[in-house]
């Protein structure tokens, strides 16, 4: 029988349980076993996709075209298990299908109800996880919000059946609480008890705490908490304050044994632990010699986790190449203001160490006309003072607007997507899109195969001529321009197999200036780092010089 671990948080959100759950689930892979990770979501959206990035930070895309909570970035960062649209289970899924089942007769006539029939559904589609691949071992299922909200209960209550169904040595509960610091630096237990308590009235008894504190809890504290909530003392485990980075945070939890404490709740015999990868990590991120600073010129820039599987990626590429990786976030609004672009963005060639100097540009995707002129100017900066340049998406269409406008002389060159007008749509809607009408789950999303050209810096990334990667996009590299933009030597890098649409343009005579159509962050991890990411913070590295 396959193995559930059901996490829940209490007291405030972002507590980390997405970070908990799959820091858990590398433990377990280290252990040998085979794990699937599973978000359930209590909004009433079918997906992410529609969400705003200021609300909801970024849409995480699976290969199977999913557009999901950015946790599954986190899982897919940490583990290895595969993730599809089977791995986002969200309100508005489940009670669309319960709807649509009843529209169709399916229940026979009877009273559709909360109990037992959107429970039913949450937990076929668990089970539905868990029964995909045959060699399934864990299912770490993470439940939205926090024990109390409204929305989670039907999550929680099909936990609580899935628990008592499977057994409990077969499903256990982790709960993530909070310990706050008061004046004094005193830590209260209280609104743990009181989460937990919660739980309790739902019917689940939390077998492993997590309680996120800014310190590692003593013994008496631990005590303590396990006399009031029912959990023994060898089941509370710190989630505390790292100073490095939260890919320590399994080796936090495995020096805790974290690992031993829940595979001995599920019965499972304890075998050796492989956590090499995560120590390697780590010594990389100790000798890190050097810092570059890396100007991300965006649109969501006021929310970290707009850009989170990018700010990731970027750091992974930082360990790889042995340099801290410096943020340096920058409305594009506020370039759009400015006369001289190198005011905001520093001059590589001048002096790299003013403060507002920036090593590298990168230009990550984005929807709407908003600061798209400010981004423009960024490309044109980098392509003009050769500072290492990547953009992915919007970043690459940037490049073939600002080669249109800058190179070949088209004031009016742009995307049909800010100008349905200009006589220059070097940018535009795919044939597929031009009839669409709902918005979410209709872009091209998912993996495709790409084809590196020779003698290009994409395929001196990949190592091969088949890329295969993630998109998420509406618009294209117009056709109706290749020739013109090729002739005047942008090059054209990668195409998909049948050559009918442009996946990366690089500029000639550039150290490192390249867009993909693509969304390679998403495959980034700490342990490998995705290539391009690589491969430009290595040549941001190399022109600043860091030995």
């Amino acid at each position: 029988m396959n193995k559930f671990i059901f996490v829940s948080g209490g007291v405030c959100s972002s507590l980390g349980k997405g970070v908990a759950a799959s820091s858990l689930g590398a433990l377990l892979e280290g252990r040998g076993l085979n794990v699937r990770m599973v978000k359930c979501d209590p909004y009433i959206n079918v997906d992410a996709g529609t969400m705003s990035p200021y609300q909801h930070g970024e849409v995480y895309v699976t290969d199977d075209g999913a557009e999901t909570d950015l946790d599954l970035g986190n899982y897919a960062r940490f583990t290895s298990g595969r993730l599809s649209k089977a791995n986002s289970i969200t309100t508005g899924q489940v009670y669309d299908s319960v709807i649509r089942k009843e529209r169709e007769g399916r229940y026979l006539g009877r009273c559709v109800q909360v109990i037992p029939h959107i429970t039913d559904e949450i937990k076929s589609r668990i089970l539905a996880v868990a029964r995909e691949d045959a060699d399934t071992d864990v299912v770490i299922v993470e439940i939205g919000g926090t024990v109390g909200d409204i929305e989670s209960i039907p999550f929680l209550e099909a936990a609580r059946q899935l628990i008592h169904e499977a057994g409990r040595t077969n499903a256990i509960s982790v709960h993530l609480t909070l310990i706050p610091e008061v004046a004094g630096g005193e830590l209260k237990t209280k609104p743990t008890q009181h989460s937990v308590k919660a739980m309790q009235e739902m019917g689940i008894q939390p077998d492993v705490l997590i309680c996120r504190a800014p310190v590692m809890l003593d013994e008496a504290t631990r005590r303590k908490i396990a006399l009031f909530t029912n959990v023994e003392s060898d089941a509370v485990f710190t989630s505390y304050n790292v100073d490095t980075t939260i890919y320590e945070i399994p080796l936090i939890f495995f020096d805790q044994k974290l690992d031993q404490v829940v595979l001995k709740r599920l019965g499972v015999e304890s075998r050796h632990a492989n956590l090499t990868p995560w120590y390697s990590m780590m010594e990389r991120f100790a000798s890190r010699k050097g810092k570059v600073r890396i100007g991300i010129v965006g649109k969501y820039m006021d929310l970290h986790d707009a850009y989170k599987s990018v700010y990731e990626a970027l750091f992974h590429a930082g360990l790889e190449c042995g340099v801290e990786v410096e943020l340096v976030k920058i409305d594009s609004a506020r370039l759009e203001e400015a006369d001289d672009p190198a005011t905001v963005l520093g001059s590589v060639a001048g002096d790299p160490s003013a403060p507002a100097g920036v090593d590298g540009v990168l230009v990550p995707g984005g929807f709407g006309q908003r600061g798209i002129n400010g981004m423009v100017k960024a490309a044109a900066w980098a392509r003009q003072t050769k500072a290492p340049y990547f953009g992915i998406c919007l970043g690459m269409q940037i490049m073939v607007i600002d080669w249109g406008r800058n190179v070949l002389g088209w004031k009016d060159a742009d995307s049909t997507e800010f100008d349905q007008d200009t006589k220059h749509p070097v940018i535009s809607l795919l044939e597929d899109q031009v009839d669409v009408k709902d918005y979410g789950g209709t872009m091209r999303l998912g993996h495709s195969l790409a084809v590196g050209e020779p003698g290009t810096h994409i395929l001196a990334a990949y190592g091969e001529k088949k890329i295969d990667e993630r998109h998420r996009h509406r618009y294209e590299f117009s056709n109706k321009y290749r020739a013109e933009m090729t002739e005047s030597g942008l090059r054209i890098a990668a195409k998909t197999g049948d050559g009918s649409l442009v996946e990366c343009v690089e500029w000639p005579d550039h150290p490192w200036g390249l867009g993909v159509q693509f969304h390679p962050e998403f495959k980034s991890k700490p342990t490998a780092a995705g290539p391009l990411f690589r491969d430009f913070i290595a040549a941001v590295r190399d022109r600043k010089g860091i030995v």
